[in-house]
């Protein structure tokens, strides 16, 4: 049988691939301690659930609007311009099934054949598996390994083929958030040579100590800006599968035009619960981000205090650690021998390094650091 090849030349997610490995052990009844995959371990806050049931049992399982439920888009402009300090109205919203179906829609829409895309590293290997699926050419670009900052190896990079910029700030696998320095690089750049931006803002509201600034705040920036965004991690609703994109109108209808012909929509009882989580009490959200920001610090000192180095952790839920060598064959051995699962770095454009998911118990992340530093 013939298959695409394009398809064929994606990599399957690393992520996905040890967190699969770490369950087969738990199954056979290892007691492995699974760091490996980007999700909360806490329960949807109540009140959205509770929105979402009060919706079923209304019978909202019918239809929706392509982009979203109006109570939905107003919700995420509303959202936007306040807090994000994002001009825009509903009109430029499109709500998605989770934010990666966002980028997946908003690459399709703005990138043609041969056309690259910029993107940082260590990054999410979604993003390059997005580009090459919109049949566009991904061009990594390092940041400063030791500050985690954008270069000058940016501007270094584009060519006349360059289309778009993709940031992630607060970063999925290091946790640095992008300053204003590195964000204003980024801003310059685009407007200099007309470029797209995708920002993925997805982790904005776990962030200790820094603040986070959206791309399309910065001047000019809202007209050339597809700003990413959903409730799976500040609301620990992974499993609902609800995201959205806010951006200029052309390259949002465009993407509109991509999800009527794939999902049609989001689920039109789930977008219930995403109105309650925006619009609801938001003490649940900064409850996690506490509990979050305890176990960063615990599991930062004790990976310090074993002489290991990590990235700036200012964001997200993730230690970014440097094991230099082969960070393959050191996961495998932490697995293997700890019981531990994390993610190598080489599936993130890093090698040498390990991400660590602190989406976890602090006993267990305990148990997990006793086990590091036992193997020696």
């Amino acid at each position: 049988m013939r298959l695409s090849s394009k398809v064929g030349g994606i990599a399957p997610s690393a992520t996905l691939a040890i967190a699969g490995r770490a369950k087969a052990l738990q199954r056979a009844g290892v007691d492995v301690i699974s760091l490996s995959v980007g999700e909360p371990d806490f329960d949807t806050p109540a009140h959205i659930t509770e929105a979402c049931i009060a919706a079923l049992q209304r019978g909202e399982t019918h239809y929706a609007p392509g982009n979203g439920l109006p109570g939905l888009t107003e919700a995420i402009a509303a959202k936007s311009r306040d807090q994000n300090l994002i001009p825009c109205d509903p009109g430029q919203v499109i709500v998605t099934a989770g934010a990666k179906d966002a980028i997946h829609q908003a690459m399709q829409a703005a990138l043609n054949p041969g056309d690259e895309v910029l993107v940082l590293t260590p990054d999410w290997v979604s993003y390059e598996a997005c580009v090459r699926l919109a049949d566009g050419v991904p061009v990594f670009v390092p940041v400063d390994s030791d500050t985690f900052q954008v270069t000058d190896a940016l501007l270094e990079a584009v060519t006349p083929r360059t289309r778009m910029i993709v940031v992630n700030s607060p970063s999925n696998p290091s946790g640095a958030v992008l300053d204003a320095q590195s964000l204003g690089l980024v801003a310059d750049l685009c407007r200099d040579r007309d470029l797209v931006a995708l920002s993925d803002e997805i982790y904005e509201r776990l962030v200790y100590g820094v603040p986070h600034v959206s791309l399309a705040s910065l001047p000019g920036m809202a007209d050339r800006t597809v700003t990413v965004n959903g409730f799976s991690k500040a609301y620990a609703m992974t499993g609902w599968r609800l995201g959205w994109a806010v951006g200029p109108k052309p390259v949002v209808d465009y993407m509109a035009r991509v999800q009527s012909h794939t999902t049609s929509q989001a689920v039109t009882f789930v977008m219930y619960g995403g109105i309650a989580a925006l619009t609801g009490d938001q003490s649940s959200v900064e409850g996690m981000r506490q509990a979050f920001d305890e176990r960063r610090q615990y599991i930062l000192e004790r990976l310090a205090g074993m002489g290991y180095r990590t990235a700036p952790a200012d964001g997200a839920f993730y230690a970014f650690v440097e094991v230099g060598g082969d960070d393959v064959a050191v996961a495998a051995r932490w697995l293997d021998e700890a019981r531990i699962a994390v993610t190598p770095g080489s599936a993130f454009h890093a090698p040498g390094w390990l991400r660590i998911s602190y989406a976890a118990a602090l006993p267990r992340l305990a148990e997990a650091m006793d086990r590091v530093a036992a193997l020696g």
